[in-house]
């Protein structure tokens, strides 16, 4: 495990979605200009379902060394009972209710949009930790990227953009080379539309305007893994080294801006810690619980011990 790469994927996840947050505050008359000029959003920001989600699925690992699907149910069931107004999307209001009532989650999700399941982005937001965490293991992301997305998304998209995104994370970890990241991860990632889409963004210039780029990809507009990964992978890539420089650039033609930042933000900072954020940033996101440290709590490793609070 690299807990310490997970827990910097799990800072830059809360920063890229509490700046992405930011931004769906703005008026749309001014917010490409505010955007070019780098006028940044007033603070506090604070972050969403994408961050709370995140953090269960660190605890999950923390105390089971993988993920125990039952465990993370109720960890995600947990705390949106807890606080519910992080902005959970609307499907996710009824499932974590009813499987925080005790209905068996596998129920609970593939009743979803008539047996389908969900083919959201909620599985890919939260999964670069885990990315992270496996990133010595590639066949080990594969599978529990897999297993974490399964709690709440049943449909096959939602589970190639969750595999998708902690192999990009585990890319990043492991050193890739900016330019081979969307291929390596294209290559890795189920049969889908979100991998086809990762293959032509595999072939967009790193030079793209991202406006046009989402153009092509999505970026979350229609909130669904297939029109937000593939360009939140895409910004990740193109700035793999420089995370200030790589939230600009995601946020720019709008969207769904807090997950797409989110994903990025998680990705690059399992690589590149927090170095080089401006001090204005950090002081406006919203702090994260004093349990993640880059060490874990031993009592969240026996089961007779509660989770750290």
């Amino acid at each position: 495990m690299n807990r310490v790469a997970a827990v910097a994927a799990v800072r830059g996840l809360a920063l890229g979605d509490a700046f992405g947050e930011a931004w769906l505050l703005r008026p749309a008359a001014e917010f490409e200009s505010a955007v070019l000029e780098r006028r940044l959003p007033d603070g506090p920001w604070p972050w969403t379902d994408d961050t709370a989600m995140a953090l269960s699925v660190l605890r999950t690992l923390d105390r089971h060394g993988h993920i125990d699907q039952d465990v993370l149910a109720t960890a995600f069931a947990d705390a949106y009972a807890e606080d519910p107004y992080r902005s959970y999307g609307g499907s996710m209001h009824e499932v974590l209710r009813a499987i925080g009532q005790g209905e068996p989650w596998p129920v609970v999700t593939r009743r979803k949009f008539g047996g389908m399941g969900s083919w959201g982005n909620g599985a890919a937001m939260r999964v670069a930790p885990l990315g992270a965490w496996f990133a010595d293991d590639l066949d080990a992301v594969t599978v529990q990227a897999t297993r974490s997305a399964e709690v709440t998304h049943a449909h096959p998209e939602a589970v190639a953009g969750a595999v998708a995104v902690a192999l990009a994370a585990a890319a990043a970890v492991r050193g890739a080379p900016a330019g081979d990241l969307i291929t390596t991860v294209a290559a890795g990632t189920p049969d889908s539309e979100v991998a086809s889409r990762l293959r032509r963004a595999a072939r967009i210039a790193p030079s793209a305007d991202p406006r046009h780029v989402a153009g092509m990809l999505g970026c979350g507009e229609q909130i669904s893994a297939v029109d937000t990964v593939p360009y939140a992978i895409w910004c990740a890539a193109r700035h793999l080294d420089d995370l200030t420089e790589a939230l600009w650039a995601t946020v720019l033609p709008g969207g769904d801006t807090d997950t797409t930042c989110a994903i990025a933000g998680g990705i690059i900072a399992a690589r590149t810690t927090l170095a080089g954020i401006p001090s204005a940033w950090l002081t406006a996101c919203e702090p994260l619980p004093p349990w993640l440290t880059p060490e874990p709590d031993t009592a969240a490793d026996d089961d007779n011990q509660p989770w750290p609070d």
